[in-house]
């Protein structure tokens, strides 16, 4: 049974209480280079954790001699989040500059999303994973030495619920491995925004896209693509888009998050505060519908998602997360993630 520690107070002090509680000394080593995995929000989105959460756990980490950096990958999703050089003027202009937080700021997957190492994940687990060989995780997060992952609890449309579980598995891959995610087949072509400028074709590695000559559209041949997402990476003109109904996306992520956490040293922190219907990569400022709770924390990813759940359906008085998204049966995260063997769903809470 695993260990969740909780606290009613939403408090930078409760940070570092919760951070000493849940053993970081253990966690993060001597001339660790430390990952504070975090959301930075996308532009006119206020639900995103707050530089003055952050600067405890960065002055936690240097007290033990190693090295912070907060991170964050790319988005498949055209916006601020696209590429590092917006991504990071974002995240300063949400007030994450180093002389608020007191550590530089690393986006994970480099420039345009494509820095990224491939992780074996067919062995190693309780379960063998049935979707994934290997998984696209951002280079950055992949040589970290220990991950200080903090999440704010909320709705998703795709998963029911986004915490410690899809910060991992979606937050850490690299723009290719999010693509993977959200569909691994074909991508939708709208041929009428082509340009002829062949860089599609450059860049595709199943040689599913022609082009005749400099005058003619692409040829798109379904039958030969891989479902890599390249194309829609590397395209300027939106000829590529995600069909995001893709089947099995929990059970994806999750993979993704196997393949993240193999070898990592970790500890997961939920804001359960501002509780919103959708995640904050929404370009807006959405209401909270239902009260604050409080911030957990734990070394056990998927107790910690499962404790966050009941204690915001505890508090509501009813299943939250149902009432906000039917259609979605958000257990399948959380009964896939201890299937493979990456946490319980069965947990202690110690209130501080």
């Amino acid at each position: 049974m695993a260990n969740v520690y909780f606290s009613k107070k939403v408090t930078p002090e409760t940070v570092s209480n919760l951070l000493y509680f849940s053993g970081i000394s253990d966690v993060v080593r001597q001339d660790d280079f430390s990952a504070i995995k975090l959301h930075f929000g996308e532009r006119g989105n206020k639900g995103y954790i707050k530089p003055e959460f952050v600067r405890p756990v960065v002055k936690s980490i240097k007290k033990l001699k190693a090295s912070p950096f907060l991170t964050d990958a790319n988005t498949i999703y055209l916006g601020a989040r696209s590429d590092s050089v917006n991504h990071m003027l974002l995240a300063y202009g949400h007030g994450f500059g180093y002389e608020k937080v007191g550590c530089p700021v690393i986006i994970a997957d480099g420039l345009r999303g494509n820095s990224y190492v491939e992780v074996d994940i067919t062995s190693g687990y309780k379960a063998k994973p049935k979707i994934f060989s290997k998984v696209k995780v951002a280079n950055a997060i992949y040589y970290s030495d220990s991950i200080i992952c903090m999440s704010h609890f909320k709705g998703h449309m795709g998963t029911g619920f986004a915490g410690a579980l899809k910060n991992i598995g979606m937050g850490c891959a690299s723009r290719a491995g999010k693509y993977e995610q959200h569909n691994a087949i074909l991508p939708k072509v709208k041929i009428e925004n082509c340009t002829s400028c062949g860089l599609c074709m450059k860049w595709c590695p199943g040689k599913a896209v022609s082009l005749p000559d400099k005058k003619s559209k692409i040829v798109f041949e379904a039958e030969k693509c891989i479902g890599c997402g390249e194309c829609f990476l590397v395209c300027k003109f939106r000829v590529f888009s995600i069909p995001w109904s893709a089947e099995n996306f929990q059970e994806r992520m999750v993979e993704y998050c196997a393949g993240v956490l193999k070898d990592k040293r970790v500890i997961y922190i939920n804001f359960l505060n501002n509780i919103t219907k959708n995640c904050d990569c929404v370009s807006k400022n959405e209401e909270s519908l239902t009260g604050d709770v409080g911030i957990l924390s734990s070394t056990d990813i998927v107790a910690i998602d499962q404790a966050s759940v009941d204690l915001i359906n505890k508090s509501y008085g009813s299943d939250f997360f149902k009432s906000i998204w039917p259609e979605i049966d958000y257990s399948v995260q959380l009964e896939y993630a201890e299937r493979l063997g990456l946490g319980s769903r069965k947990y202690e809470i110690k209130e501080i």
